[in-house]
């Protein structure tokens, strides 16, 4: 081993925790990330020379990278220490290339967790930089360049300035929109049940749902239909014809991988996909553990495989036996079965050591890391037991006369199994369609006479398919092989925080006019970025190139040569929204003509004048969003407050108005930095209209930015929050806590 040796990581709080697993050989440094990438005020790829990007180290990094070359000057060797995934390894790569260290002397070590174990043998087993990885990292970045710098500024000349579009994330918004489309196009149907309430000789009291008329399945189409039926159930015989007892066991869900816990975070928590990212980033990296030190208290969190590594099975199995018993252990530790595409050298997301349970490391954590570090540790262990076991009972019940055939079912909880540890949440059509199968019922006999208490009918609509959620959306991305698990938090706050193409009513994701606008003139001239299949099959070209079965640059080339001529014929023939839709009207204040637009809430009427005639008028559908219901009461008047919207957005106020006109204004769910502070940050105009962000206590508080908080912590102070402006197009990241110079240029978003 050389004397001297540097070691690179993404970011500070992974250098606390490494540094104290090594001895004084190594110098612990972090990276920030990227330390270069393509220029952001130019395409940076030469399309006449195989698609050569030009790599630049940003300005934000030019510090970080200076002190990484001067540490390198004192030492014998460099250890790539980046994230197992691919941009980690395209990070390494970089930082090679830049750094002045003898090439036969750099090695690249990973870890799954961040823990002594797991540290100390990564550096026993060095390895090479996989150049397979980078290629691929490469053209994924090369493409998204490419889309990106192509498609946006096309959006600005034909509907608006400061869109943009994105090879994966214009698909996504594309599938919210269908969607809704659905919705919109969806006819309901009115369908009727009959349930029976049912009395036997033992108790209790069940219910039983009518399943057949006269030997056919049963279909009530309206109330006429029902009440006739009920008519001739009138002084009818309920009689036991079958019953049929039996077991059904219900297995552990597998441990978490990077979409099942954001889906999950997403229902049991309220986790928006980058919330949980960024508090499972930070439970990754390294807590301090008083005593202890600083310790990763979960394996890494951007994995699509739901491997356990032996050593971990083993350790849940003791915890397992020593706290709940050994009849809740399987005679074997369970093997389940990661996607096709999974990375199997990867492990599924678990705790690093079963011995940190959430009530030992409550007082070290804050609410959300300890509410997400539950989930994880619960699910994992959950994971390694015995199925559920559930005694069932499913009885047919004629009615007679009237030749009808009722059933009722139902299931009672023998064993506890992983359900000791962890219930998975389920989606709303699961729990609907499990309900009439819950419950305990009496014990019946084959001829037993029933006692009839009351008929049921109810009336039913079909329904038209559910908006997607974060956690649906997610699923459904997943299971059409679009993104990758890394990339699923950053689409979604793309398409949600940073461009508005899709808004959240509630959990739901609801696309706005000018997503669904985009979508519309996307479609028509760019039928593979728009296409859902196209988009997964360059997924699996990027594996491909990883696996050393296709070349970056063929790949590239396959897709760029169709795409440059789709965007020349958009160029010339795609219409423009900018002036407005004519619509054969004149202006009733100054008689010129009146345009269709686009504004906030949808599209409006207004005269082409403007801004000397300042005429308009809203269309049907268009008008302000509904209030939105809230858990507040008015502290004046006690009635509900609800969140309205205002000419300058969201805003809280009394449902009491205009009698009670107490008004607060909607928080961004990022805590007042100022200490011993409690109030939130609030969206705030000046006397001159523009916009900034203070405290919700203000007065007592004054506390002010001027560019819009986002909730990611600073990788250099761990600053709770930065900052994000615009720039020429370019968007700018920097922390505003003192004394901290931390600043980068985030992608552009793209949708």
């Amino acid at each position: 081993m050389a004397k001297r040796s540097l070691v690179v990581v993404e970011s500070p709080t992974k250098v606390k925790t490494i540094q104290k697993y090594l001895d004084a050989r190594f110098i612990v440094k972090a990276s920030m990330g990227h330390v270069r990438d393509l220029p952001k005020s130019q395409l940076g790829v030469d399309p006449k020379k195989n698609f050569k990007p030009r790599y630049v180290v940003s300005p934000a990094k030019k510090k970080v990278l200076d002190e990484l070359k001067k540490a390198a000057q004192k030492v014998d060797a460099l250890y790539v220490a980046t994230d197992p995934d691919r941009e980690g390894e395209a990070i390494g790569w970089h930082l090679a290339q830049e750094l002045d260290v003898d090439k036969k002397h750099i090695y690249r070590i990973t870890f799954n967790e961040i823990t002594e174990r797991a540290v100390k043998a990564a550096f026993l087993k060095p390895g090479k930089i996989d150049l397979r990885k980078v290629d691929a990292q490469q053209a994924r970045r090369v493409l998204d360049r490419l889309v990106g710098y192509s498609l946006s500024p096309l959006l600005w000349d034909k509907v608006q300035r400061g869109l943009s579009a994105g090879r994966v994330q214009s698909v996504a918004v594309r599938i919210i929109v269908d969607r809704e489309r659905e919705i919109q196009a969806f006819v309901a149907v009115e369908y009727w049940s009959l349930h029976a309430r049912l009395g036997a000789r033992l108790p209790p009291e069940f219910t039983a749902t009518l399943k057949e008329v006269g030997g056919e399945k049963a279909a009530l189409a309206n109330e006429a239909d029902t009440r006739a039926l009920m008519a001739s159930l009138e002084g009818a015989r309920f009689t036991v014809r079958s019953v049929t007892r039996g077991e059904r066991r219900r297995n552990p869900a597998p441990p978490f991988i990077t979409s099942t816990l954001q889906q999950e975070a997403g229902r049991k928590l309220g986790f928006t996909a980058r919330k949980t990212m960024t508090v499972a980033q930070q439970l990754y990296e390294g807590i301090d553990l008083g005593a202890e030190g600083a310790e990763g208290l979960i394996t890494y969190m951007r994995t699509d495989s739901v491997r356990v590594a032996r050593e971990a099975q083993e350790e849940a199995r003791g915890w397992i036996a020593a706290r709940l018993g050994r009849e809740y252990l399987p005679d074997a530790p369970p093997a389940y079965r990661s996607r096709g595409s999974a990375q199997e050298a990867h492990e599924a997301i678990r705790p690093s050591e079963v011995r940190h349970d959430p009530k030992s490391v409550a007082r070290f954590l804050g609410k959300d890391q300890l509410a997400l570090y539950r989930l994880v540790w619960e699910r994992f262990l959950g994971s390694q037991m015995m199925p559920a076991v559930y005694d069932t009972v499913s009885a047919d019940i004629d009615a007679t006369p009237g030749r009808c055939l009722f059933r009722a079912q139902g299931a009672v909880l023998r064993f506890k199994g992983f359900t000791a540890v962890y219930q998975e949440s389920r989606d709303e059509e699961t729990v609907a369609a499990d309900e009439d199968a819950e419950g305990a019922m009496p014990q019946l006999e084959e001829g037993e006479i029933l006692r009839l208490l009351l008929l049921d009918p109810r009336q039913h609509f079909t329904q038209p398919p559910p908006r997607y959620t974060e956690a649906s959306l997610i699923k459904a991305l997943e299971e059409l092989g679009i993104g990758r698990p890394s990339t699923y938090a950053s689409i979604l706050g793309t398409i949600i925080n940073d461009r508005g193409y899709v808004h959240r009513e509630r959990k739901a994701l609801v696309p706005t006019e000018l997503g669904m606008a985009v979508t519309d003139k996307l479609k028509p001239y760019f039928p593979e970025i728009m296409d859902v299949e196209f988009t997964a099959q360059m997924e699996d070209h990027l594996d491909k190139i990883e696996d050393g079965a296709r070349t970056w640059v063929e790949t590239v080339k396959e897709f760029y040569e169709p795409f440059k001529r789709d965007l020349a014929r958009a160029k010339k023939e795609m219409g423009s929204e900018k002036k407005g839709e004519p619509t054969g009207e004149k202006c009733p204040e100054c008689g010129e003509d009146l345009v269709e637009r686009r504004g906030r809430f949808g599209k409006f009427i207004a005269c082409s004048a403007y801004p000397d005639c300042k005429y308009k008028k809203n269309l049907p559908g268009s008008e302000r969003p509904e209030d939105e219901p809230t858990d507040e009461r008015c502290p004046a008047c006690g009635k509900p407050m609800v969140i309205k919207h205002g000419r300058f957005g969201k805003f809280i106020a009394c449902s009491g108005y205009p009698e009670c006109k107490t008004t607060k204004p909607v928080t961004l769910g990022i805590a007042c930095p100022q200490p011993g502070c409690a109030g939130q940050l609030v969206e705030r105009r000046s006397k001159r209209g523009r916009m900034f962000y203070g405290c919700s206590a203000y007065p007592t508080c004054t506390f002010v930015v001027w560019q819009r908080p986002v909730v990611e912590p600073c990788p250099k102070c761990g600053a709770p929050f930065v900052t994000e402006r615009m720039v020429r197009g370019r968007v700018l990241r920097r922390c505003v806590r003192a004394g901290c110079d931390f600043e980068r240029e985030a992608e552009l978003p793209v949708a």
